[in-house]
């Protein structure tokens, strides 16, 4: 973390208070004094899960076996390692609400990044949050109040969770078990705590302070006048008079005025070739950088106008500069602006104040739930070495929140989360001897980029072995992930394909969001493994007719992606899932109506998961993300490790949350499907 405020943790407080009580306390009151669970029934029991996404067990083996991750290897002599089954489809937003509810999508509604409103006829939406427009206002000359109280009962924007059923926390809650969660996928907004025995910070899914996944901003010399808007990234040019310039960073709208728009920070650069320096002065804030230099963590504070005579209100953000060139072509890349995690102007943790809390001990720190900027690499404001370098300094924050979290962890829960695996093997992962031909990258290349992700695994591999060596003879110790990895040299356009043969029309649709002819119309995809028929009486525009129609409909679509085959006669799909016999639940409302599980080395193409139309079905995929695990869910497993021997033979994601309830003497709820991994 950077801009700590003290070098001593809460814990180290809390115990020199226990200390300072005298030597005629006795060890109950310094249990008391220095307890952070002295409410909890956990009765000293300790169970850590670290969740490291992405992690695959195929490599894990191949490193273990070469004494390269020999932490893991003896923890796996101690209790066992297993492939660890993924959700259908494998991707993270499913694969973790399938942890946290012990149950699949038929329980959580949760089945892809991506979901559709029938009745707006395939308008997409994030699946796991959604952000619903405010209804009612006074309007005051350019702004507009919403009074959220009688009489006038105006409705807010909200952004609300959509994962559905019971989260497993919730049973150690209402039994006073402690849990901590240290930024869990799939909760935000996070969920919240009936009795107060669960805190929690949220990960994947919260956004940045443009209500966005991260959106950079970079700015530069030899941008066109007009900026360029690209998919996470914002770049402007950046002209000098002199040795100096003025830029703008983009803020968060202004929600208050009639016609929102974003609050905006100037930012003035001052430029010395000769020293090979530049100066930012930001809100008063100076900070002076070197080509290569990262700043500190800055704060931003974004002052919304409000209707007079109200005062303005403020919102709280982070950012940090990178400059990576002063001359002759002047590059600075400005992080996605993160809410300030000492002063979120969001909720971003259960109870409110914990994040907060964590930040006055510890400084300030990403909250943004996607932290490696992966569409900078993608975009090509970064190069690998770039990437690596911002994705270590993630690194870096997370191993400092880590010790925070075991420092301040007595019993009960901790749940610890790592990005790093996921989003580093995206961009570097590259089986060469599955197949030696990438796609953009020399073999050579490839070869070098990949040993990035074998150094990242021996490094969590250290950190595994650390927290073994701290707890392993007084927790149960989980290692885990969502699933594994595999390249993705090849992508497959489904939307593409249907209209090649007459499934979706016209023949000159570019995107099913814009031109198509929903009436000659009998399937179309949309999100990443997603296949939806254009059903009467469900779609808006819906033609098939339920029943027979739907069916022979069904078995056809599954036959023919079957048989997809490549240029090269490789099988492109491994297999189709109908969602009626593989989910089951109360929350299937919005499921696709057949499941695509890609073969390795293949993937949904980047058009078609928005619903745009290539003239090919099938291409390179030529993006720095090489690789994937949006594949078929036999594909692609995670792992599970565990310090304590288990007998299940197949553990599945779903079988972690009844584990995790086994150990604190909770029956598995009926909610749940999974069964616990220590019983037979």
């Amino acid at each position: 973390m950077s801009e700590p405020k003290s070098n001593i943790s809460r814990r180290t407080l809390l115990t020199g208070a226990a200390l300072a009580a005298g030597a005629g306390a006795t060890a109950g009151a310094s249990y008391w004094l220095g307890s952070v669970s002295r409410v909890s029934h956990s009765f000293g029991k300790k169970v850590i899960v670290i969740g490291v996404d992405g992690m695959d067990p195929r490599l894990c083996r191949k490193l273990m076996n070469e004494g390269k991750m020999p932490n893991m290897k003896r923890m796996a002599a101690a209790g066992g390692f297993s492939n660890l089954g993924t959700s259908c489809p494998p991707q993270s937003p499913v694969a973790w609400a399938n942890f946290i509810n012990g149950a699949g999508p038929g329980s959580h509604g949760i089945f892809d990044f991506i979901h559709r409103h029938p009745h707006e006829q395939c308008a997409p939406f994030f699946s796991a949050a959604e952000t619903i427009p405010g209804q009612g206002a006074i309007e005051i000359g350019d702004h507009q109040l919403q009074l959220d109280f009688w009489p006038f009962n105006h409705q807010p924007p909200q952004t609300v969770l959509r994962r559905q059923g019971v989260p497993f926390w919730d049973f150690l809650d209402s039994q006073r078990i402690s849990s901590v969660f240290y930024d869990l996928p799939s909760n935000y907004p996070p969920s919240p705590s009936e009795y107060g025995h669960h805190k929690c910070v949220c990960g994947m899914g919260t956004p940045d302070m443009l209500g966005s996944y991260g959106t950079y901003q970079y700015f530069s010399e030899d941008t066109p006048a007009g900026g360029v808007e690209e998919g996470g990234g914002k770049r402007s040019r950046i002209e000098f008079e002199g040795r100096s310039a003025r830029i703008t960073l983009v803020g968060p709208e202004n929600s208050m005025l009639k016609l929102p728009v974003p609050v905006t920070i100037d930012v003035d650069v001052h430029r010395d070739t000769e020293s090979g320096t530049a100066l930012l002065v930001v809100q008063g804030k100076k900070i002076l950088l070197k080509p290569g230099e990262w700043s500190r963590w800055t704060k931003l504070d974004f002052s919304l106008s409000a209707p007079t005579p109200l005062p303005s209100q403020h919102a709280s953000g982070i950012c940090r500069f990178y400059l990576q060139e002063i001359g002759p072509n002047f590059r600075l890349y400005v992080t996605p602006i993160n809410v300030d995690p000492s002063k979120p102007a969001v909720q971003l943790s259960e109870p409110e104040d914990f994040i907060s809390n964590v930040s006055n001990d510890l400084g300030l720190f990403y909250t943004t739930g996607f932290q490696e900027d992966h569409k900078a690499r993608s975009n090509g404001v970064f190069d690998d070495d770039e990437f690596r370098r911002q994705a270590t300094n993630v690194l870096e924050e997370r191993l400092a929140l880590f010790e925070y979290a075991v420092e301040n962890y007595d019993d009960g829960l901790l749940f610890f989360y790592f990005s790093s695996s996921d989003l580093q093997s995206h961009m570097f992962w590259w089986e060469g001897e599955e197949d030696p031909k990438h796609p953009t990258r020399t073999s050579k290349e490839a070869a070098s980029r990949y040993q990035y992700v074998k150094e990242l695994y021996q490094r969590l591999d250290q950190i595994i072995g650390d927290i073994n060596d701290r707890y392993g003879d007084k927790a149960t110790i989980y290692v885990m992930s969502d699933h594994g990895f595999a390249n993705f040299g090849r992508q497959f356009n489904v939307n593409s394909w249907l209209r090649d043969l007459g499934y979706l029309n016209s023949r000159e649709c570019t995107s099913i969001l814009v031109d198509c002819d929903w009436s000659r119309t009998r399937a179309y995809g949309m999100g990443i493994n997603g296949l939806y028929l254009n059903l009467k009486g469900r779609e808006r525009d819906g033609i098939v007719e339920p029943g027979e129609e739907q069916e022979k409909l069904t078995r056809q679509l599954i036959a023919r992606l079957k048989a997809v085959r490549d240029y090269n006669g490789k099988q492109v799909i491994r297999n189709v899932y109908r969602s009626s016999e593989i989910y089951s639940g109360e929350a299937t409302t919005l499921a696709p109506d057949l499941i695509i599980g890609y073969a390795r080395g293949y993937r949904a193409s980047w058009e078609t998961c928005l619903g745009e139309l290539t003239p090919d079905v099938l291409l390179d995929n030529t993006s720095a993300w090489s690789a994937d695990h949006c594949a078929d869910a036999l594909e692609v497993p995670g792992i599970l490790c565990c310090n304590k021997p288990f007998v299940a033979t197949d553990p599945s994601l779903v079988d972690i949350a009844p584990s995790i309830l086994h150990d604190f003497g909770i029956a598995t709820p009926s909610t749940m499907t999974g069964r616990s991994i220590f019983q037979s």
